[in-house]
Parts: C-alpha cells; sequence; structure tokens
C-alpha cells in the first residue's frame, strides 16, 4: 500500500492571489448586500443556462443509453436557475443554507487538519475557528439570514482565506524520487 503525503509550501503565486483574496473580501464587505443580489443573480443565470444546453443535449441522446437522465437533470437545472432569477430573497436564503454548511465543513477540516501541522498550527486552528464560528452562527440563525448576511459571511471567509494562502501557502503533493509517478487517483 502506497501512502500519498502533502506538503504545505508558500510560493509567489501563493502571495499574489492571497492578496487578491483579502483585497476581494474588502470589497464585497463594502457592500454586502449588492454582492448578494448580484452572486445570487448570477448563480441563477449560470444554472439556468447550464440546464438550457443540458436539455438540448438531451436531444441528441434520444433513442440512446442516457437520454432520461439527461433530460431531466437539464430539466431540474432549468427550473431552479429560473427560480432563483425569479426569486432571488428564496435563493438567497438557500444559499446561506449551503454557505453555512460549507463554512461549518471546512473549519472542521482546517481544525483537524491543524493537529497535523505542527509548523502552522496556530494560524490554522484560527482560521479554523473562524469558519466554523460562521458556519454555526448561519445554521442557528437561517429564519434571521438576510441578503446582508450572505455578503457579509463570503467576505469574511474570503479574507479568512486570502490570509491563510499569505500566511500559510497551498498544499501539495511533492515529486516522487527517481522520476516515480504518484498512483492513480491521488
Amino acid at each position: 500500500m502506497t501512502q500519498t503525503t502533502l506538503e504545505m509550501r508558500r510560493t509567489g503565486w501563493d502571495l499574489v492571489l492571497g492578496a487578491l483574496l483579502f483585497i476581494a473580501g474588502l470589497v464585497i464587505l463594502g457592500n454586502a448586500a449588492f454582492a448578494t443580489a448580484l452572486s445570487v443573480m448570477i448563480l441563477g443565470w449560470i444554472v439556468l443556462i447550464g440546464g438550457a444546453l443540458t436539455l438540448v443535449a438531451s436531444l441528441f441522446r434520444i433513442g440512446k443509453g442516457g437520454f432520461w437522465s439527461t433530460a431531466l437533470s437539464g430539466g431540474l437545472l432549468t427550473v431552479i436557475g429560473l427560480l432563483f432569477v425569479s426569486h432571488t430573497g428564496a435563493a438567497a436564503l438557500t444559499l446561506t443554507l449551503i454557505m453555512g454548511t460549507v463554512f461549518l465543513v471546512s473549519g472542521v477540516v482546517r481544525l483537524v487538519l491543524a493537529a497535523n501541522e505542527p509548523e502552522n498550527r496556530g494560524l490554522m486552528i484560527f482560521s479554523g475557528a473562524v469558519s466554523t464560528i460562521l458556519g454555526l452562527l448561519v445554521l442557528f440563525n437561517a429564519f434571521a439570514a438576510s441578503f446582508v448576511l450572505l455578503g457579509i459571511l463570503l467576505g469574511i471567509q474570503v479574507i479568512v482565506d486570502g490570509l491563510t494562502m499569505m500566511l500559510v501557502g497551498r498544499l501539495h503533493m511533492p515529486a516522487l524520487p527517481h522520476g516515480g509517478t504518484h498512483p492513480a487517483g491521488t
């Protein structure tokens, strides 16, 4: 059994991307309501267009395997896109719940990773704690969530991700010695 190791590495690109994320987070916090409404509308249009294209693609599969699954998924995506575009408030609440779950899970993962990363443990614990707290805030106040809350949480998360990337870097899989390759699927 081959064990794959991951290492933390910070490059110049990590610093640049982290700084851009930090600045983007500040811009998002500057107008959280607009950022929320804009992100919901953009996502709605992307899902609507993707669903319509999937429906068209399903027409080329008539009489072949996969027609029904392609047609049903295209129809579902089209309906979800239409709902997001026409009912922005309900879509914002749905996305707020999804974001809360993502924040919570990513925070817990960072806290677990902090146990294995002695060099940057403090920063990883801070980053994981912030994400976990944001996730819990959203999930326990789901009905009080508003357009502004999603924008604020998104802005804070982007700032924390930018700081983490600038200070810690990203995980990468180091090259194997003697020109070896990593096993498939890793």
